[in-house]
């Protein structure tokens, strides 16, 4: 299956660079471009890839809203969001998690990052870049909107626990089987589990949960 993707920059030499490294995959097409968010939605809306690349910072619409737009909790059908970023935008990623985004990246991550980024995020499994994870989720979960957190409807195991605090820290199934002398199909089975006992849509949730519950301490 060939997987179909938007880009949305304001910068052209990105849009190019990115559209360039991901063409160059047997299994990926970049079907659209985009310079602002606006514009974004609207072919995100009218394409239906299968994965959107938003910057944060955009003019017109920013990537924030253009996620909430496109990937919202109250969005029925919901297109995956993948975004990217600069240290320099720390400050807006919490809240792209919230909107909906599936996973982020920084504009100094390798190629090969973006593509498992790109993969993972039609999977449905996201992906945090390792290099902020920690940083970013700790920080931004200390100011995030008043409430308690969702409380499990039953409790996690001691291997669940293993197994999110690692899906928190940017762990892939396979990195966390590795660490935990499990198979892929058990790290699969204890994340499925995860997502269900705390009603979360993918691990980009579970990761802001961890850090929100204090778990990571």
């Amino acid at each position: 299956m060939t997987v179909r993707v938007l880009i949305a920059d304001d910068q052209g030499i990105v849009r190019a660079g990115l559209t360039t490294i991901l063409n160059g995959q047997p299994d990926i097409e970049v079907i659209g471009q985009a310079a602002d968010g606006r514009e974004a939605v609207t072919l995100a809306r009218r394409l239906r890839p299968d994965v959107c690349l938003f910057d944060i910072r955009m003019p017109d619409l920013d990537g924030i809203e253009a996620t909430r737009l496109l990937a919202g909790p109250g969005v029925a059908d919901p297109i995956a969001v993948v975004v990217i970023t600069t240290f320099d935008t720390d400050e807006y990623i919490y809240g792209a998690l919230k909107a909906g985004a599936r996973g982020f990246l920084l504009k100094g991550a390798e190629p090969g990052q973006l593509i498992q980024a790109i993969h993972a995020a039609v999977r449905g499994d996201g992906l945090i870049d390792p290099g902020v994870t920690g940083r970013l989720l700790a920080a931004f979960s200390a100011g995030a909107p008043a409430g308690p957190p969702v409380q499990p409807v039953d409790a996690l195991t001691e291997r669940e626990e293993q197994v999110l605090r690692r899906v928190a820290r940017g762990r892939t199934n396979a990195e966390i089987a590795e660490e935990l002398h499990v198979s892929m199909s058990t790290v699969k089975f204890h994340v499925a589990g995860i997502l269900t006992k705390i009603g979360a849509r993918n691990r980009v949730e579970l990761a802001m949960w961890a850090y929100e519950t204090n778990r990571m301490r």
